[in-house]
Order: C-alpha cells, then structure tokens, then sequence
C-alpha cells in the first residue's frame, strides 16, 4: 500500500479494506491505535505460522473473540505453548508489531523464570521502536511484577538511569497504582510510598514521554492517597526545582 493511500485511510477512524488486509496479513505496521484494534490475529497467526497444528489455529480463533488483552495474552500463551522459547525470538524480530506484541506475552506466559530473568527477556521489547509494542510489554509482565511488589520495584530501580527512554518510561509505567486495561496494584493505592525508589529518581528525567508516566502514576495515586501525592510534590518543589518536576507536579495533582 503507498504511504498516500494509508494517510487517507487514516483520516477519521475508519481504515480502508486495504489496510486491514496489510496488518493482518504481517506486511504493514499498526500507525494509530484503530489500526493495531482492526486487525485480524487469527489471519496473522495463519500468515505467519502456517505450520501450527490446527487444533491451534482453532483454539487461536476462540481466542480471538474475547476482548484485545486477552486476545493478545491468549496467542502468546498459544503460541509459547506450541513453539517454545524459539517462538519468541521468531516473533520478536518480525516486522508486525503485533506479532511482537505476542512476543511480550510469550515471554509473560513463559514459565520458570525469575524476576530478573523475565525482566530482561522483555528489555528488547520495552525498547521497541513501535509505541504499540512498548505497551504490550509491560502488560505482559505486569502480574509477575505485581505478585513480588518489593522485588520488582528493586529491579526497575536499576532501569531508571537507562539511556533510552523509552526503558525509564517501562520503569515506571508497569507499576502504575491503577494503570490502563489491566487491573490495579491495590498495595500501590494503599501504600504508594513503596514505590517512592523508583520515582525519586525519575522526578527530573528530561523526557516528557517519561514525565507524563510518573505524572499519571501520581495521579492515579492521588485517586486513593491524595495527601501523599500532595506532601510529595511539595518535598519535590522546595528549592529551585527543575522545569521538568514542576511539569510533573502540575499534571500528578490535576485531578486535586
């Protein structure tokens, strides 16, 4: 499809028959959420893996009924069933962006691993160049973060002075208290503190891909804690406090 027939498709949030061929087929890129929502998993699953037994083709289009999350959890878990941990460096490295989104859910449904492991089996993931692909990844590790609060917040630590933002970002926005299509931390609604390492250190990053993650984490903290998040960022603006924490500030206590 040429780049001028996929502006138009864009416009608006319908896409053009054309377009949901190419995703579903494995040969375009989702551009727009609407687009990674249109396509058909099933399809792709059968473009790219012609091989898999039926019977997992079969179970894939069950899977493929329920709503995107457990759509995308179901294939993963699927495919890592059928193929192994060479299904997620076949699927990491492919052009889809869904197909590497099924990657984040193979290595989430991946059995064995520790916390460290699997936090490193998802780097590459969290580091995609896709934003689709980057919210897939912490999705897809979420629980094994959420079920070893303290150890996960010791892990994420250590990615907080990362070069790429996009890993500071995936630090902070896979323990958000309340989150986006998943469910929530309640620890994290009663005792935000806990995560206070691994926010302190981000309550200046110049990036506001990852400000706005440790503003919305302050918000949806503010939800249940609004006097923490308050106290917080007074501690956070005492001083001559930088450009970027005053942005954060401002956007955590919106909600107030």
């Amino acid at each position: 499809m040429t780049q001028a027939a996929r502006k138009g498709a864009r416009r608006g949030t319908d896409i053009t028959e054309a377009l949901r061929t190419a995703l579903s087929l494995g040969t375009a890129q989702s551009a727009t959420l609407v687009e990674g929502l249109a396509v058909d998993q099933a399809q792709l699953l059968r473009a790219v893996f012609p091989a898999l037994p039926a019977s997992v083709q079969q179970a894939a289009a069950q899977v493929c009924e329920r709503g995107i999350l457990q759509r995308m959890g179901g294939i993963g878990s699927l495919l890592f069933d059928a193929l192994g941990s060479a299904g997620i460096d076949a699927c990491r490295s492919h052009a889809s962006d869904t197909v590497r989104g099924w990657a984040c859910f193979m290595v989430g449904a991946q059995p064995g691993l520790d916390l460290a492991a699997r936090l490193e089996a998802i780097r590459p993931l969290a580091d995609d160049a896709h934003f689709g692909v980057r919210e897939w990844a912490w999705m897809a590790v979420r629980p094994h973060l959420a079920a070893e609060l303290d150890a996960s917040v010791a892990q994420l630590v250590l990615w907080t002075p990362a070069p790429s933002e996009r890993l500071r970002r995936f630090a902070c926005e896979a323990l958000r208290p309340r989150g986006v299509w998943c469910a929530h931390i309640a620890a994290l609604k009663q005792q935000p503190g806990r995560a206070l390492p691994l926010l302190a250190p981000l309550r200046a990053d110049p990036s506001v891909y990852v400000q706005d993650s440790v503003a919305n984490w302050l918000n949806d903290a503010a939800k249940d804690q609004p006097d923490w998040v308050r106290a917080l960022c007074a501690q956070w603006l005492q001083g001559e406090a930088s450009a970027a924490t005053r942005r954060i500030c401002q956007r955590a206590m919106r909600s107030l």
